[in-house]
């Protein structure tokens, strides 16, 4: 049986630098992971649109949920989007220099200029976009927000690409470090997606449409809820792709945080139909917010188009909160448990075994509860290193204390053992 540090050090341990908690266990030598993180393979040619614009303004007559610079709007959605005669907001096809990158939904809320349609967004408009577009709970919107940004943008200037890495424009000091955007290897972006490729299996192209494995999904679908993607059907899926993973890519890495791609598999079913949970996830609106469309010439028979929101759609009734997250992520995981840690080889996988938040032996226990992964998620979001700040040895406070600023208020009273805000002094 290999060590976690043999793990790590052999199995590209590279793609585990995004990952605090690995870097504080016993034998493994830290530097030896950053230097080898520091040679992934980036996109080549991050599109360049040298007129930036923020997203499209609120107003009056198109308030949405209310929410605007980074606040709580009013959780009451049922409203369609775009909204009749909002024209700031109709679907605009992205240009040859505007960055998308692996996630649906942030793609189009860009495509609708929700979020600044260059992908070039920052924490105020990430959190205002959930909530408006999606109704996704102030909460919900803060966290995400914060863990994309701690894992793969600028915690100062709180700008974040949405796809391929643009440390130009969204660092204060580009000097300091790399910000590799979403398109980031496991950071924020992990393997087994849905419907993007394992890095290492792709030649480092983990953000494009992947045909092949949105056809996959949908033969799951078929199979499994009379074509819906639906939580059993994600549930199938996700552990689908998980094999495939192990069975494929010899530098496989299923560390802690990979947890939130349950979450982001939710969405699915949660977020995308009109009405969200009480809509049908069917195929017609995965094709609208995954950009699918049939082609019997393309990989897979399915070809990709820009993601935008279905006709005639409304947001989800009730907020979608970080209770309800974490509460899919459990009911989803356990339906298929999988083992936490990395492959050694093809067809290796070693699981971990120091024992983490709540993972023990390697996974999640039977008697998980959402509460669980909701502290460990918060512990997760307070211990990374930003990537802004990775050549850095000696940090000031007020930069590393950005995520428990933000984290701490919407955790007030999830249960969690909150550490100390210096910011503020508590």
């Amino acid at each position: 049986m290999h060590t976690l540090s043999a793990l790590l050090l052999l199995s590209s341990a590279s793609t585990a630098w995004g990952y605090g908690w690995v870097a504080g266990q016993a034998g493994v030598d830290s530097s030896l992971l950053k230097a080898r993180y520091a040679n992934q393979k980036r996109q080549t040619s991050c599109p360049f649109n040298p007129n930036h614009k923020g997203a499209a303004p609120y107003t009056f007559a198109y308030p949405y949920t209310g929410a605007k610079n980074g606040v709580p709007g009013s959780g009451k959605g049922g409203i369609k989007v775009p909204a009749d005669g909002d024209t700031a907001h109709a679907y605009t096809a992205p240009g040859p220099n505007d960055i998308r990158g692996p996630c649906p939904g942030l793609n189009a809320a860009a495509n609708h200029n929700f979020l600044s349609h260059d992908g070039i967004t920052n924490f105020d408009e990430l959190v205002d976009a959930q909530q408006n577009v999606y109704n996704v709970g102030y909460d919900l919107a803060v966290l995400l927000a914060v863990l994309g940004i701690q894992a793969d943008g600028d915690v100062v200037t709180t700008k974040l690409s949405i796809g391929c890495d643009a440390t130009s424009r969204t660092a204060l000091l580009p000097l300091l470090g790399s910000q590799p955007g979403l398109n980031g290897h496991n950071k924020f972006e992990a393997d087994s997606s849905l419907t993007r490729s394992d890095y290492f299996l792709a030649n480092g192209d983990n953000y494009s449409f992947n045909g092949t494995l949105f056809g996959g999904m949908k033969t799951v679908a078929d199979r499994v809820s009379a074509g819906n993607f639906d939580r059993n059907t994600l549930a199938a899926y996700r552990s689908q792709r998980y094999d495939e993973s192990v069975q494929q890519n010899p530098n496989f890495f299923f560390g802690p945080l990979s947890l939130l791609l349950y979450g982001a598999a939710s969405f699915l079913y949660e977020l995308f139909p009109s009405y969200g949970n009480q809509g049908t996830p069917d195929l017609a609106t995965m094709k609208s917010f995954f950009g699918a469309v049939e082609d019997s010439s393309a990989a897979g028979g399915w070809r990709h188009v820009p993601e935008r929101i279905p006709d005639n759609w409304f947001s989800r009734r009730a907020p979608y909160t970080n209770n309800d997250v974490t509460l899919e992520i459990v009911n989803m995981y356990l339906q298929y448990p999988k083992l936490f840690g990395g492959n050694v080889g093809t067809n290796n996988f070693n699981a971990l075994s120091t024992p983490f938040g709540v993972i023990r032996d390697g996974k999640l226990p039977d008697a998980a509860a959402a509460s669980d992964i909701l502290c460990l998620l918060y512990q997760l979001g307070t211990m990374s290193v930003p990537s802004s700040l990775s050549t850095v040895t000696d940090i000031t406070g007020g930069i590393l204390d950005f995520t428990i600023g933000k984290l701490n208020p919407v955790f007030k009273n999830a249960g969690c053992v909150l550490k100390p805000d210096q910011t503020f002094g508590n």
